[in-house]
């Protein structure tokens, strides 16, 4: 199962889709890309991938759904998902993991991007179904960024539901559903002074502070959707974009 397709001069190419892979594509206010490529789920065994390429073009993505992880005994579900950026924007704004108990599930994320290129790249963890509670086997996820062909920052980890849990309760929280974000803009620091002053503390740098990346978690879903769309928000008009809406409501 797999989807590629691209952006050259903001004109749209499907170059590659296997069924059950599917698509939207609307253009009414900006390119917007949504997938559906995943059918009912991630199985075991199941191999999804996704490659996105953008040159002198803007796309805004996000997923139809939360993405639901199945129960496995040995084998993994695979997700692959590469994106490469030439004088482009890109916002991939994915919706939850749903990881089911004994799930099992190898996720690797490959973004690519020159220095005129600007980035915001969302990924949620939940703790599972509403009556599991980080019951999933293993989530390993192996997530690398390129400027200009250089290793930028790079994410290389397993992690059992076990340890989630031993987490959340050797720091006492109740705040058990998290958020990545990754983001690369023009002015790095301006933008962090921006995320700070509106309390949003926990953003820092990369490697060679050519990326921006925070990790955030909420109580539940609602809440934190809200703060992804504060902060979804203040990055486009900072790229003097106004506000969009994804059509989920």
């Amino acid at each position: 199962m797999s989807i590629s397709f691209s952006f050259k001069n903001e004109l749209f190419s499907l170059d590659k889709m296997e069924l059950p892979s599917r698509y939207y594509y609307f253009n009414d206010v900006e390119n917007y890309i949504k997938l559906l490529t995943i059918g009912e789920g991630i199985f075991p065994k199941d191999k999804i991938r996704t490659k996105i390429h953008l040159e002198n073009s803007s796309c805004i993505v996000s997923t139809e759904s939360a993405t639901k992880i199945y129960p496995s005994k040995k084998e993994y579900g695979i997700n692959y998902i590469n994106i490469s950026l030439n004088n482009s924007n890109c916002e991939f704004i994915n919706d939850e993991l749903i990881l089911f108990k004994n799930a099992k599930l190898l996720q690797f994320l490959n973004i690519n991007m020159d220095e005129k290129s600007t980035l915001f790249y969302v990924d949620i963890l939940s703790s599972g179904r509403s009556y599991e509670h980080f019951d999933f086997t293993s989530i390993y996820t192996r997530n690398k960024f390129y400027i200009n062909k250089k290793l930028e920052y790079y994410e290389n980890y397993e992690m059992s539901g076990d340890k989630y849990k031993e987490y959340l309760n050797r720091n006492n929280s109740k705040k058990n559903i998290f958020v990545k974000i990754y983001i690369k803009v023009d002015n790095n620091e301006h933008f962090l002074n921006i995320l700070t002053k509106s309390k949003f503390d926990t953003f820092t740098y990369t490697k060679s502070k050519k990326m921006i990346i925070a990790v955030i978690s909420e109580v539940n879903m609602a809440d934190l959707k809200i703060k992804i769309n504060v902060i979804w928000k203040m990055y486009r008009e900072l790229l003097n974009k106004i506000e969009f809406n994804l059509g989920k409501q």
